[in-house]
């Protein structure tokens, strides 16, 4: 993997989880996903209602495409099952500088080993392949549970911009960013290492 080259499309895989590369086949698999705990009804994110998946999946590979965005899906290695989406976005080619956003995993596998390593291959391949200066993390200020999720990551919190964007139902989102900077990557790395490990003796929760 040392090759790929910034923003290319590449294959992911750990021990729980494979992150694909997000391609239209893949819809009617996201939409199932996201039923899992309707989480197209959670006011405060963003994810597409099953209907508009379709568009949803069209409009992430237009910005491939375009290589502002790389946007993956999330499958158990264990059964095959696309249970989320992730995506490289907000993407700063001049100073190798990305966002991961875009994210959100079926209820089933909310809290488990999944999401910490997901964000372990994706950080690995920003700051060990592609040399990133920093990787950035956003979400809306009242999504509580993400908010813990990425501080647990070890991610530092720059800021709150405020009235950042329109929701769907015309009321503005503060959104809070966090970012993990390339020095702080070694710490970080051990920290999800030490996650997953005790994951794996069912011992903590994301």
């Amino acid at each position: 993997m040392s090759s790929v080259a910034f923003l290319d499309p590449v294959v992911l895989e750990g021990r729980h989880v494979r992150l694909e590369p997000m391609e239209a086949a893949h819809a009617p698999a996201l939409a199932q996903a996201a039923r899992d705990g309707e989480l197209w009804k959670l006011w405060y994110t963003s994810v597409p209602a099953p209907e508009a998946i379709g568009a949803h999946v069209e409009l992430m590979l237009k910005r491939r495409e375009q290589r502002t965005f790389l946007p993956f899906v999330v499958i158990l290695r264990e059964t095959g099952e696309v249970v989320g989406q992730t995506t490289f976005c907000n993407v700063d080619h001049d100073n190798r500088r990305v966002e991961i956003g875009y994210t959100w995993y079926s209820q089933k596998v909310q809290r488990t080993a999944v999401n910490t390593e997901a964000k372990r291959l994706l950080l690995g391949l920003a700051f060990d392949v592609w040399k990133c200066i920093a990787v950035e993390f956003r979400t809306n200020w009242f999504n509580e549970r993400s908010r813990a999720a990425i501080a647990r990551l070890g991610a530092k919190q720059d800021g709150v911009l405020r009235n950042h964007m329109r929701m769907p139902d015309g009321s503005f989102r503060d959104t809070v960013v966090f970012s993990i900077i390339e020095s702080e990557w070694p710490a970080v790395k051990r920290n999800l290492l030490h996650r997953l490990e005790h994951h794996e003796q069912g011992s903590v929760r994301s």
